[in-house]
């Protein structure tokens, strides 16, 4: 149930028939447009499969009366999410990790990049139209990444990183130094990680009390000829201060996948700075990648079936403290640390 084009980028004809194989399907794709027609079947779906332009679920809900569980190929599911569907034990599950898996990806070549000092030799170049080399940058060998959050992407890139002989630091209030070092980082402080990271990666959700997080003198405190690459929310950095740092300090290379707002102004600063990078949001799932999504939904029917744990189910307590969070749940004694 979604917009027919979102459907095909995340569900394929395999995808399809492993769906097919194992649960009757009532009809065919619904759009959300057509709820009220199509109510005869709605009244009858036990499982629904979704997505990218599904509708919200107090429109989905009153149509539903026997549904038990959602799944949601996509990222964030905070539209999908409301009282009702706890209180009824409807289960959720979305693919956020599996969209955690390209952007981890971008952050790790965005990373690698910077430690071999990539965006700003590029830029060297088109700005001086001079083949300069420098040697003045860190190496992929023994320097310090430092990842702000840990969630899924983040989770995901420190996966990647263990085979490179480099340094993770984790910023995160959410968990605990226990953890962090279970996943093979060292815990840090947000100062620590800016003054002593050679590459800091922001994997931040963007909450109320992440919006502005990141200040121009974090930024100003990093190593020279260190990189701040954000892939999470433009929102959560104060992007005026950052292009006041990018002037100030042009050994600092500044990866931007995500600005605020997107797209820019066409008189932002961000376009007349050599050493800031901006991609138009691409990390996330593109191509093929976004068939990874509708694929997990596949092993999560699977998980449900054999009545097993759904491994990537959203809870009240993972919705309130992550990108999922509704709006209902946007209260301040949600906003302390679990």
């Amino acid at each position: 149930m979604q917009q027919p084009h979102f459907f095909d980028r995340v569900y394929g004809e395999e995808t399809r028939r492993q769906i097919a194989g194992q649960v009757t399907i009532l009809g065919g794709l619904i759009d959300p447009v057509h709820l009220a027609e199509r109510s005869a079947d709605l009244r009858e779906a036990d499982l629904i499969f979704t997505g990218w332009g599904a509708p919200r679920i107090d429109e989905l809900l009153p149509f539903c009366p026997r549904v038990k569980a959602i799944f949601f190929a996509g990222g964030t599911a905070s539209h999908m999410l409301n009282p009702e569907l706890w209180q009824r034990g409807i289960l959720i599950s979305s693919s956020y990790a599996a969209n955690a898996v390209p952007v981890a990806e971008y952050s790790l070549a965005a990373i690698l990049f910077g430690l071999k000092g990539g965006w700003r030799a590029a830029s060297d170049f088109q700005v001086s139209r001079q083949y300069l080399r420098r040697v003045d940058v860190p190496g992929a060998y023994h320097s310090t990444v430092g990842l702000i959050s840990c969630g899924a992407i983040a989770r995901e890139l420190l996966r990647l990183l263990r085979v490179f002989d480099l340094t993770p630091l984790v910023y995160d209030p959410y968990i605990s130094e226990t953890e962090i070092r279970s996943l093979g980082a060292e815990p840090a402080g947000l100062e620590e990680i800016f003054a002593t990271a050679d590459v800091v990666s922001l994997h931040s959700p963007e909450l109320e009390e992440t919006r502005g997080l990141i200040r121009g003198h974090h930024l100003a405190a990093m190593k020279a000829g260190a990189t701040f690459i954000n892939t999470a929310r433009g929102a959560i950095v104060n992007e005026t201060e950052l292009c006041t740092v990018a002037r100030q300090r042009p050994d600092l290379q500044f990866v931007l996948d995500v600005v605020s707002p997107e797209p820019p102004a066409a008189d932002s600063p961000l376009f007349d700075l050599p050493n800031v990078l901006v991609t138009p949001h691409i990390a996330g799932a593109m191509g093929r990648e976004c068939r990874r999504m509708g694929q997990y939904m596949v092993e999560e029917l699977d998980r449900y079936l054999a009545g097993e744990p759904l491994k990537w189910v959203i809870t009240p307590d993972l919705a309130a403290r992550s990108i999922h969070r509704p709006e209902f749940m946007r209260t301040p004694d949600l906003l302390t640390p679990a």
